[in-house]
């Protein structure tokens, strides 16, 4: 497969099952830093306007409503309660949303690696997308289970990625518009890249 990079206009972003009852299931990071990688993928689509479609499992019972974060930071998302698939493309509604946004890259993310996030990248390469499964946006309950997702899903031709390198593929230049929003994104979500942040303003004070 040839490099074309992550933009601005050939990627959309899917965020599958980020609800709070999910996430206490989350055992492969600790809360913070999972709610932490969460925001910063959805500030990411803030930024950069990438358009996105939120989808729950059973909202009404234990699985509970999606994360608040995700959708204080985008209100204008696409939202999909599937009343009962698992696989959120075996939702017609789901599915139907995804090809309306007609881009040709996914950036999928949810809970939990290996069923929701998992399932939807599979059908998603089925159907021809160019996948890429934000890995540390989404969680799981068991180290060896998120690995034997990543291994499943790279077999399939998903590409593993962090929503770190997302976004650095996305601003592509830090001179472009996008710079200083970025370098505030990561500041806020990376301690060190804060203490650069803080750095190049003092600098350009002096």
């Amino acid at each position: 497969m040839s490099y074309d990079r992550i933009t601005a206009d050939n990627a959309a972003l899917l965020m599958i099952d980020h609800q709070t009852g999910l996430a206490n299931g989350v055992q492969t990071m600790t809360p913070p830093e999972f709610f932490n990688n969460v925001k910063a993928l959805a500030t990411l689509g803030k930024i950069y306007k990438l358009p996105t479609i939120v989808s729950t499992s059973a909202a009404d019972g234990p699985n509970g409503p999606v994360m608040p974060i995700v959708l204080s930071l985008l209100p204008e998302a696409v939202k999909i309660h599937r009343p009962g698939e698992v696989n959120a493309f075996r939702n017609a509604e789901f599915a139907a949303a995804v090809r309306k946004l007609n881009r040709k890259k996914l950036l999928i993310a949810g809970i939990s690696t290996e069923v929701c996030v998992a399932f939807a990248v599979l059908s998603a390469l089925k159907e021809g997308y160019e996948v890429y499964a934000v890995i540390d946006a989404s969680g799981t309950w068991d180290k060896r289970v998120e690995d034997a997702a990543i291994y499943r899903m790279v077999q399939a031709g998903a590409i593993p990625i962090t929503w770190c390198a997302v976004g650095a593929e996305l601003m592509d230049d830090w001179r472009s518009p996008m710079g200083e929003a970025h370098g505030q994104l990561m500041g806020d979500h990376l301690p060190f890249a804060g203490n650069l942040y803080a750095s190049f303003n003092a600098a350009k004070g002096a």
